[in-house]
């Protein structure tokens, strides 16, 4: 098979459209597809659909298209392996995270990593925990963060290495750090003048709660069952960011993560009702390929996260 063909199909898939693979290789539109057809005719079978609105891979292509993705990956791999001689002057960081991590950690570290290192290309995908251990084992992300369990009993201590989930047995999951699930309410809700409440009482309040099947709202109904009780919600959101502003609206209490609270506790918009008997913590874990090579950008970055309170 031609390296060259692989290459050529390989930007085609990724791009989804002639056009701009050829743009992203700086090769004429006419090479593209004259070399595309080459490889089909090697190959004896079709790769693309050609439709009217791009190209969409055939079940073979599909296939192909899995292993140039790990092929080309090991090459930049490489690549940025033999780069280290030059420092940290160019490349690129790929980073998958969970939405909380994703929306609310990351972007500062970001900010901060670009201004200490404005060569690295930064690429952030925000995705659930069984797609980032996906691009993982695909080797097309550098690190991979989730909140929550990746496995019965991985919340140990932190730095503890643990196997993925799913049976992903190439990867390895470590605890950075731990978050934590906290009760929000408006100003000058009853609740607030109380001091400290109870698990009880919480639930005999309204709740805005996320939907069912997510993550944090799995995490806390566990720890409320644990206790007998249960939330009341008067509604299910998609999202922290709708949560808050209906809790602000004064729709009811919630339950979310500290992480995501960091500018309406600044301004006052929103408030933590004290609990004293109810304390929900969750891992926040590091995952990666197990064997991958770790470039000096992957290094500099989770030294960045871990110093990222000092």
């Amino acid at each position: 098979m031609n390296i060259n063909h692989l290459a050529i199909f390989h930007a085609v898939a990724e791009e989804g459209n002639v056009t701009r693979a050829a743009a992203r290789l700086h090769i004429s539109q006419p090479a593209v597809s004259k070399q595309l057809r080459e490889l089909e005719r090697s190959l004896g079978m079709a790769l693309f659909h050609r439709l009217s609105t791009g190209v969409r891979l055939t079940e073979a292509g599909e296939i192909l298209a899995g292993y140039a993705r790990r092929l080309f990956a090991l090459e930049a791999e490489a690549e940025q392996a033999l780069g280290e001689l030059r420092g940290l002057e160019r490349g690129r960081l790929a980073v998958g995270a969970s939405t909380t991590i994703g929306s609310y950690l990351l972007p500062p570290l970001f900010a901060r990593f670009h201004r200490q290192h404005p060569g690295i290309e930064l690429h952030l995908e925000i995705a659930n925990t069984q797609q980032i251990e996906r691009r993982l084992s695909d080797n097309t992300l550098d690190l991979g963060l989730t909140e929550g369990m990746v496995t019965a009993g991985a919340a140990g201590t932190e730095g503890a290495t643990v196997a993925a989930s799913a049976g992903v047995t190439a990867l390895e999951a470590e605890v950075f750090d731990w978050d934590e699930i906290v009760v929000i309410a408006p100003p000058g809700h009853a609740l607030l003048q109380a001091g400290t409440v109870t698990a009880q009482q919480l639930c005999e309040e309204p709740f805005v709660l996320r939907e069912a099947g997510s993550g944090t709202r799995a995490v806390i109904e566990s720890a409320l069952r644990e206790k007998g009780l249960t939330l009341r919600p008067t509604m299910t959101l998609g999202s922290t960011e709708a949560i808050k502003r209906a809790v602000i609206c004064g729709a009811g209490l919630a339950m979310v993560s500290r992480l995501a609270l960091e500018l309406e506790l600044q301004t006052g918009k929103l408030a933590m009702v004290p609990v004293r008997d109810l304390r929900i913590r969750r891992p926040l874990h590091r995952l990666r390929l197990r064997g991958k090579y770790e470039g000096r950008a992957v290094r500099e970055f989770v030294r960045l996260l871990r110093a990222r309170e000092a």
